[in-house]
């Protein structure tokens, strides 16, 4: 009976000691929870947490960032803002050529020549621009043949052009202009010299000298003038 009793004793022990062992590997701290288990398991918490945080801060920075660099390199500018930078286009109203000046009697050369007659009852009226300058002609020239009192040769208006009649440097400007009728009972007056105005171009005064050393036999009553066309134009012009 000691024997066994004995023996009993020691197996418990045993068995005691064994299960101690069993838990101290466990980590049981003696209330039953694995405190080494629970470690792990807050520090692989707190390490998600703190990678969730910055992954979290990584995207926000991110997005941040994308809409920061969204915002700075699409700074919102008035509409046609990149046109008015871009400079030049039309300025000041003025054309898409530049402005051309008038011109003047100064830059012009103006001579007269007879047409074929007899009678010699027209005369072709020249403007050749010797400027060096691109210019405009405007209208007609005011034609005084006699004095003043006379008045200025009356422009035909079906010979007006449409477009603008600008000159080259060395481009001529033309006018038919119509002296008489160049009937036998027709009062004519001679003239050896006559006065041509830029009046519409306010570009002064040119004397003109008769194309024909008798002169000009020129009637009030029936003259009249073209207007300025780089060429003359059958029709327009005959009158």
């Amino acid at each position: 009976m000691r024997t066994f009793r004995h023996r009993t004793t020691v197996l418990a022990a045993a068995t005691t000691a064994a299960l101690a062992l069993t838990l101290t590997a466990c980590g049981d701290d003696g209330s039953g929870t694995r405190s080494e288990g629970a470690a792990d398991s807050s520090a692989t918490t707190a390490a998600s947490a703190a990678g969730s945080g910055k992954d979290a801060g990584s995207e926000k920075g991110g997005d941040d960032a994308a809409e920061t660099g969204a915002k700075g390199s699409g700074t919102a500018q008035p509409a046609g803002a990149a046109k008015s930078s871009g400079g030049s286009g039309n300025t000041g109203g003025m054309s898409e050529k530049a402005a051309v000046a008038l011109c003047t009697a100064k830059g012009l050369s103006i001579t007269a020549e007879r047409q074929d007659g007899p009678p010699y009852t027209h005369l072709t009226l020249s403007a050749k621009n010797t400027s060096g300058a691109s210019c405009e002609m405007k209208e007609y020239p005011h034609i005084h043949f006699l004095d003043n009192a006379r008045g200025v040769v009356p422009p035909v208006a079906k010979s007006k052009p449409q477009a603008p009649v600008i000159l080259e440097p060395g481009q001529s400007a033309h006018v038919a202009v119509r002296m008489s009728e160049g009937g036998r009972k027709e009062n004519t007056e001679t003239v050896k010299e006559f006065t041509v105005t830029l009046k519409a171009n306010g570009g002064g005064m040119a004397v003109v000298k008769s194309p024909a050393a008798e002169g000009l036999s020129v009637n009030p009553q029936t003259w009249a003038t073209g207007y300025w066309t780089t060429e003359l134009r059958n029709g327009a012009d005959e009158f």
